[in-house]
């Protein structure tokens, strides 16, 4: 047996700097909307392979861009009716 412990004895990130003690914030809503657009081309793509339906390129893009559109629209206005307006710290 080896006396060699591959583990190092110290930490190369500094313990304070490894947790300043914030939470991670919440997932932004480009990310979410971009993710699933994603995903759903994909599982259209895997859909027109299996020859189960036939899909018009355009159209899907068309409609990927108008439901990513709504989307993002519709999260940006629910993510700022979210926030805490009220404490301001006087710029604009």
């Amino acid at each position: 047996m080896s006396s060699y412990d591959p583990t190092p004895k110290t930490s190369p990130v500094p313990a304070s700097d490894a947790t300043d003690g914030r939470e991670p914030g919440p997932a932004r809503v480009g990310t979410i909307v971009w993710g699933l657009v994603v995903v759903a081309l994909a599982a259209l793509i895997i859909i027109s392979q299996l020859g189960i339906v036939v899909l018009n390129g355009t159209y899907v893009l068309i409609g990927l861009m108008i439901g990513a559109g709504a989307a993002l629209v519709i999260g940006g206005l629910l993510s700022a009716r979210g926030r805490d307006n009220s404490s301001t710290n006087g710029k604009s």
